[in-house]
């Protein structure tokens, strides 16, 4: 039967709507009469609000992928890897605010939950709180928002303004085919982590985030060290207790870390990153280097793939993490050709990749975005494959379903 959630989206008109996704479908034997009244609430964000009543029959339900990670951590990058994985740009609304965060392609809708701060950029300053405080975030509404857009339902989202620190009027956001929420929060608050299909953490170790951002503002914005250093000082309690913890409940984390092949390093040009992928997790095969679930340590550097100093090395085998079950998959240095990674692609299982060298070309298409030679960005694109594969599972699940139900 065709079901009618109800749901209130924030608005800054009093007036309420009713609306109908364009493929919802009725036939001769939903013969169900369903009462519904709308209510008011107050708004957080100072203004008043409106209600919006829509239904859906549910016959496509949207996949929702969560991206945790701190400012400054490749959330973009990554989010631009992944959208390409389905084809298509990813690019703001058209004919929308120029300021608004989202970007959408064919098949994918990314938002950013800074859209989903309670406070603007003075409210915070006021309050003395920072964007990494849940105080500063209508949780509420993420929940209710995220639901809806799962559920089939569009919205009409809030924008944060990351230019003037302001709380723009919304945008509607129609359900994609894939949901990406990224920021500070994605798994934060229970009732949005239960709605994931699937979760990310981007986990950069300290000394990489304060060499990144040594060379970003020093070099790009002329920031002096000690301001670098009390900026990071100043977000660190808020990170520790509010961001970091979010990993624990992640699908899969990748790991930045200081190179271990170079003694004393300090610059964090050549990094150690690790692809962290729990065991169990419905709809994903962790990936593995020649033989899962043993412990492997390989150095590929030779004939088949050119390595100058300090040459690159992998590492693979069972883990615990967080109590969970995982496999590891790492890489410490940097490639020298990407038209090489086919050597090292060849010699990895469980890649769900379409075709013979299919890593070794996405790396290739995107060798100019950061991280392209290094780990980061050789496991951001796998994990970009794992989450198509993930959703082609789900839909034919789902597509199967009915089928199953009509022969019993």
């Amino acid at each position: 039967m065709a079901v009618c959630p109800v749901y209130t989206t924030q608005s800054l008109n009093s007036t309420c709507s009713i609306s109908t996704p364009s493929k919802t479908h009725f036939s001769s034997h939903h013969n169900h009469l369903v009462f519904y009244r709308t209510s008011k609430r107050t708004s957080k964000r100072g203004g008043s609000s409106s209600c919006v009543i829509t239904c859906s029959a549910g016959d496509s339900q949207t996949v929702v992928i969560g991206l945790a990670a701190d400012s400054g951590c490749g959330k973009s990058t990554f989010m631009r890897r992944l959208t390409s994985v389905f084809g298509g740009a990813a690019e703001p609304p058209k004919g929308g605010n120029p300021d608004s965060n989202t970007l959408i392609s064919d098949m994918t809708t990314v938002i950013c939950l800074d859209d989903y701060h309670s406070l603007d950029r003075t409210g915070r300053k006021e309050k003395g709180v920072t964007a990494l405080d849940p105080r500063a975030n209508d949780f509420d509404l993420m929940y209710e928002q995220v639901k809806a857009l799962k559920s089939g339902i569009a919205v009409d989202k809030p924008i944060y303004n990351h230019v003037s620190g302001l709380l723009d009027p919304p945008e509607l956001i129609k359900p994609p085919k894939i949901l990406v929420i990224e920021g500070l929060h994605p798994m934060f608050d229970e009732r949005v982590r239960d709605l994931l299909d699937f979760s990310i953490y981007l986990d950069i170790s300290n000394e990489v985030k304060f060499a990144w951002k040594i060379q970003r503002d020093m070099a790009e914005r002329g920031h002096s060290l000690e301001s670098i250093k009390a900026s990071i000082e100043a977000r660190k309690p808020d990170f520790d207790a509010f961001i970091d913890p979010q990993k624990q409940y992640a699908d899969a984390v990748i790991e930045v870390l200081p190179t271990q092949l170079i003694p004393d390093d300090n610059e964090g040009k050549v990094l150690r990153v690790r692809l962290i992928m729990k065991e169990g997790v419905e709809h994903f095969s962790p990936v593995y280097l020649f033989d899962e679930g043993s412990t492997i340590s390989w150095i590929p550097c030779g004939r088949k793939l050119t390595c100058s100093y300090p040459g690159i090395k992998f590492s693979y085998g069972p883990d615990t993490y967080f109590g969970h079950e995982v496999s590891v998959l790492e890489m410490d240095g940097q490639f020298d050709r990407l038209d090489e990674l086919i050597y090292v692609e060849s010699h990895l299982s469980n890649l769900s990749t379409k075709f013979y060298g299919e890593v070794t070309q996405q790396m290739l298409k995107h060798a100019d975005f950061p991280g392209s030679n290094n780990g980061t960005g050789l496991f951001q694109t796998i994990v970009g494959l794992k989450i198509r594969d993930l959703y082609e599972q789900i839909t034919a699940s789902k597509t199967a379903a009915p089928l199953q139900a009509t022969k019993a």
